[in-house]
């Protein structure tokens, strides 16, 4: 593998945790970007931002402070793991859009992220980030499976 840096998306879950063991013991030590996409407005943001009076931009604010957050506490997770990890924070909708333009950015060797194991009309409804971003990566990609008592 080149020296590339991987690129692991983190976001908080426990089987965003996993996903960081994992690439630590699949792909060694290295540098690493931990990402975590935030979305500009959340559903329930949505709905406020259409009252007159709602600065939306506020709430991407919010939303991207959240995301910075999440992806330092990735990033310390990562460097506990071995890496050599620094932490990025972006707001994107789709998610996995974000994963992709940001894994373009930093020509990534590798993107890992965990899977939340979501089947039937949960995954229809809710949709997956992992398969997404399979779907439409151009470069390799780690889906850590959720672990077996999740």
């Amino acid at each position: 593998m080149n020296d590339a840096p991987i690129l692991i998306c983190y976001d908080g879950s426990t089987d965003a945790q996993r996903a960081i063991e994992a690439g630590a013991d699949l792909l060694g030590s290295r540098r690493a970007v931990v990402l975590d996409v935030g979305s500009p407005l959340t559903p329930a943001e949505s709905l406020v931002v259409t009252a007159p009076v709602t600065p939306g931009a506020a709430f991407g604010a919010l939303n991207e402070d959240d995301a910075r957050q999440r992806a330092r506490a990735g990033a310390e997770l990562a460097r506990r793991a071995g890496f050599d990890a620094d932490s990025r924070a972006e707001l994107a909708s789709p998610t996995w859009q974000g994963i992709l333009d940001t894994a373009d950015e930093i020509d990534a060797a590798v993107i890992v992220l965990a899977s939340r194991g979501l089947s039937g009309a949960r995954a229809a409804f809710e949709g997956s980030v992992s398969r997404d971003v399979a779907e439409h990566a151009r470069r390799p990609i780690l889906i850590v499976p959720p672990s077996r008592s999740s």
